[in-house]
């Protein structure tokens, strides 16, 4: 008999979108605070994304309305065990998901003016919209959305431990051109644009709190000092392995350890009586985050 208890949560795909762009030479990325009532990082400062829906699936249903051909996506979005239909879905939950969330629309269409756009990300606040609302709209109004725009950044697995697990693919784009964030105050509740440097330091300080895989994306993108250096690395950039790290509980506080941690595929306790000791600053190395109080903060080893 399986033991419920010890059985995880089942994973379910979502997308996630990381948007970027320059302000006074400067690399900014959005981020946006999930509401507290959420069951998943409530709280805690994100990127725009959910999961996929039934609605976002169906390459035949969507192709007239998507700015590649189904070679093109595989090329572009896919991966070696990502089929042209998980990118198309994948990839239209994350731009349905950007929209919903932050008011921005990554798409086009044939006569549409900046009103449009407006109306569109205006409309997507109602609070009454049935669940295909965004396919209906998209179909009925002939909008194209710009796969194009979005590029591969990274795959993220939940752990186990968590009640809620995800499958999610992290994608990035660059902020459309005259439009503006806004959240949507039921699931997001704030967004601000910061750099990498400045979002990780307004985490240690309890003022930006992030969630981890946040956390390790934005260190990431430290090594970015202008758009231009982003837009050439997204060009070739590919999926890469499955992040999947793993959740070890603490009484001072849980502890997520990266798959490059030597005592990731462990069952070992962790001691955590001396991380307040061992937070690290922006831009170092690691491979544990401790959550202190809330706040999920790098430590060294």
């Amino acid at each position: 008999m399986t033991d419920k208890k010890n059985t995880p949560p089942p994973l379910r795909q979502a997308s996630t979108v990381i948007l970027a762009r320059e302000k006074n030479k400067a690399l900014e990325i959005y981020l946006l605070r999930r509401s507290t009532k959420s069951g998943f990082m409530g709280g805690l400062y994100v990127f725009p994304g959910g999961v996929v829906d039934p609605d976002d699936m169906g390459l035949d249903s969507w192709a007239p309305h998507i700015d590649m051909a189904a070679d093109q996506i595989e090329k572009r979005l896919g991966g070696d065990t990502f089929s042209n239909e998980d990118a198309l879905g994948f990839s239209i939950a994350a731009i349905r998901e950007t929209l919903e969330e932050s008011g921005v629309f990554i798409a086009s269409g044939k006569n549409k003016i900046q009103k449009d756009v407006e109306d569109i990300c205006a409309f997507r606040l109602n609070k009454d919209l049935p669940k295909s609302w965004f396919r209906t709209k998209m179909m009925n109004e002939n909008w194209t959305l710009s796969f194009s725009s979005l590029g591969r950044w990274s795959h993220w697995i939940t752990p186990e431990l968590m009640k809620k697990r995800f499958d999610t693919r992290f994608f990035i784009a660059i902020m459309p051109e005259n439009q503006t964030c806004v959240p949507d105050n039921m699931e997001t509740k704030h967004g601000i644009w910061l750099t990498p440097q400045k979002a990780l330091e307004q985490n240690l300080e309890a003022k930006i709190p992030l969630s981890p895989p946040t956390v390790v994306t934005l260190t990431q993108l430290l090594k970015f000092n202008n758009l231009h250096e982003l837009k050439h690395d997204i060009q070739t950039r590919s999926w890469g392995g499955p992040i999947a790290p793993r959740l070890a509980p603490s009484s001072n506080g849980p502890v997520i350890l990266e798959p490059w941690d030597s005592m990731c595929n462990t069952d070992c306790k962790i001691d955590t009586s001396d991380f307040s000791n061992k937070v690290l600053p922006p831009g170092s190395s690691f491979s544990r985050i401790w959550c202190d109080k809330g706040i999920w903060k790098p430590v060294g080893v």
